[in-house]
């Protein structure tokens, strides 16, 4: 048990990652989460209204299993195979730069609990960030066909130039982000 409760290099998920993209490539499958909000759509009759929904989403059944199993995996993962002190470890600088920002419990906790605690959904600033940034990331991930994983997973494994594309520009919003956006937003 202590195998498992304790941090693993980034290499073995690198082998994970892997190795489940071998697998889909040989059944002739691709990977990418964002297609699973397409197909939940296309479930619900969307495709009654809109071309784009008008699929055969029973095809994609596979995507909604792997979905759910990432969800109960991380409940599992978080509830049953955590320990409660540990935190990622961050180097003094970054913990003093995010202290600066208002982020007190940088290197303190696995997440920040000011962003993702349920203190964080009492403010209107929070509630209203976090919608804004689910619109960008919704509508982007639409806009450049795929999400980070189908991008940067599938995509790049598959030497597709407009995944290279994409996954350069996610590179550079998240630069954007953290050094421009995140100060001044808090």
């Amino acid at each position: 048990m202590d195998l498992i409760l304790q941090p693993w290099p980034w290499y073995i998920g690198g082998i994970f990652i892997a190795i489940t993209l071998i697998l889909l490539l040989l059944m002739g499958k691709t990977f990418g989460f964002s297609s699973n909000l397409r197909t939940m759509c296309s479930m619900m009759g969307a495709g009654k209204s809109c071309d784009f929904f008008c699929f055969n989403w029973k095809a994609q059944t596979w995507n909604l299993l792997f979905l759910v199993g990432t969800i109960l995996g991380g409940f599992i993962a978080y509830h049953f195979l955590s320990i409660d002190t540990a935190a990622v470890p961050l180097g003094e600088n970054t913990i003093s730069k995010l202290s600066e920002l208002g982020i007190e419990s940088a290197g303190k906790s696995y997440i920040p609990t000011e962003l993702f605690g349920t203190e964080a959904f009492s403010s209107v600033k929070s509630i209203v960030l976090l919608l804004i940034a689910g619109f960008f990331v919704g509508f982007g991930s639409r806009y450049a066909g795929g999400c980070t994983s189908g991008h940067a997973i599938s995509g790049l494994s598959n030497l597709q130039l407009p995944s290279l594309i994409a996954v350069i520009g996610f590179f550079i919003g998240g630069l954007i982000m953290v050094h421009i956006l995140f100060p001044f937003i808090f």
